[in-house]
């Protein structure tokens, strides 16, 4: 079988779509809500990892070791999240992306549910950790299904020329998500006081259980919307073809290009994102000495900047083209990534203000316009597939290595070493980057 680029895509004749009766409006706010959703769960773990967990799960540990072991259970999520691009995949290439969203919704709502609930080690002493790991793999598996799937919903209604506008929707999903977890940590904060007991007995569990009220949400908005007209035309032209292979190995065997490279170029994003969100909120606490409620402020502001980035990003990619405004994002990534560590050690609040800002905004950058991009990288028949797997692979690499990397290296180098690593991933993603082809004009269908 031979290799389709998403040059030769534009030359691609379907079957028309049947009329949808959900507009693009309503799918792109009911993307955006489900990705809000998915990934406030996944961001009070983060924010959980930082502030509590150390002491609720790893106390025999010690303040450092215990922080290093958190986050090694943040990092489980990543490993997760190709396993979840796979099987969700499969089933969203088959059975359609509405059905398969539906799932990822519920499953991510029952592990966050759970994780509000489970006892500490002082309780049931190393059973605590094991569990947690499990959920938190449950979380991943579950985030591994959902991007690809609220993307392709998107881009699949939406206008070829403004593919990158309605795609932004589910890219806004992180920043509102960090925006409420950041919030919800506050408030308890404020209710249950910073340190005492309380708090950590209680008071850090009610952002984790007051998700099964957003995951009720979330439901009733995917309920309500269609199957893409894109997929159900595919269906329809497959049913009349003898089945082809699973989707994983026809996405691996004809786009394992695209695959990998997608991968590459989305490392710097997602190193820039996990460090600003969990990595800064721990470094801020504990390294530089400020309190909680400030460094959540801190992440509040930021995540209503890079929200704006990604906003203004996504829209103008529709006019230059999704490579360029991901290339720019990276560039401009080298440099600030060798001075983040430098400037925040000056332990001014102001500098660590605009460290976490500008991080988040290089970061919008480039998450603005991927959308877009990934669903018009891949084939229909394994869109959900392909674009998931580039999306996931790239969360190990740029997402799950460096929080984890992160401290040992600090400890034996100097914070010089992580900005070093994030510069590195960076002139990776640059180059990955060029390599692809520009998917603005692709035909969908």
């Amino acid at each position: 079988m031979t290799t389709v680029s998403p040059d030769d895509a534009t030359a691609r004749v379907a079957a028309p779509p049947t009329t949808p009766r959900t507009s693009v409006r309503k799918v792109a706010v009911a993307s955006g809500i489900g990705t809000t959703i998915e990934f406030y769960d996944f961001f009070i773990y983060g924010t959980a990892a930082a502030l509590v967990f150390p002491t609720v799960f790893f106390p025999a540990l010690g303040a450092t070791a215990g922080t290093v072991a958190s986050f090694a259970t943040f990092a489980v999520a990543f490993i997760a999240r190709p396993a979840g691009a796979v099987l969700f995949g499969h089933f969203g290439d088959r059975i359609g992306r509405k059905k398969t969203l539906i799932s990822t919704l519920l499953l991510m709502g029952v592990s966050t549910f759970v994780i509000g609930l489970l006892p500490g080690a002082e309780t049931i002493g190393v059973a605590a950790p094991i569990i947690l790991v499990v959920l938190r793999f449950g979380q991943g598996f579950a985030v591994g299904g959902e991007w690809a799937g609220a993307t392709l919903l998107t881009a699949e209604y939406a206008p070829a020329k403004r593919r990158g506008f309605y795609g932004m929707f589910p890219q806004l999903g992180p920043s509102a998500a960090f925006i409420l977890s950041s919030a919800t940590f506050l408030a308890t904060g404020a209710v249950f006081g910073d340190t005492n007991e309380t708090f950590l007995n209680y008071g850090w569990r009610i952002p984790f259980l007051f998700s099964a009220v957003l995951v009720l949400i979330g439901l009733y908005m995917r309920l309500a919307i269609e199957e893409t007209p894109i997929f159900r035309a595919d269906q329809a032209a497959a049913a009349q073809k003898v089945p082809g292979k699973l989707p994983v190995l026809e996405a691996w065997h004809v786009q394992k290009r695209e695959v990998l490279l997608a991968a590459g170029a989305l490392a710097s994003l997602f190193s820039l994102f996990y460090m600003g969100t969990a990595y800064l909120t721990s470094y801020g606490t504990k390294t530089l000495g400020f309190d909680r409620p400030f460094v959540l402020w801190t992440g509040i502001v930021g995540a209503v900047i890079f929200g704006i980035t990604i906003a203004l990003s996504a829209t103008f990619s529709d006019r230059v083209g999704r490579r360029r405004v991901i290339m720019v994002s990276c560039a401009v990534a080298v440099p600030w990534s060798l001075v983040l560590f430098p400037l925040l050690d000056t332990g001014s609040s102001a500098a660590y203000v605009v460290a976490m800002c500008v991080t988040l905004s290089i970061f919008g950058i480039a998450y603005g316009p991927t959308g877009a991009m990934l669903p018009e990288l891949f084939q229909t028949r394994f869109r959900y597939t392909g674009a998931g797997l580039g999306y996931n692979l790239a969360g190990v690499l740029g997402g799950a290595i460096p929080p984890l990397l992160a401290a040992p290296l600090t400890a034996e180098f100097g914070s010089i070493a992580v900005g070093v690593m994030l510069a590195l991933l960076s002139v990776l993603s640059l180059f990955c980057t060029r390599a692809l082809v520009e998917t603005r004009n692709v035909n969908m269908a």
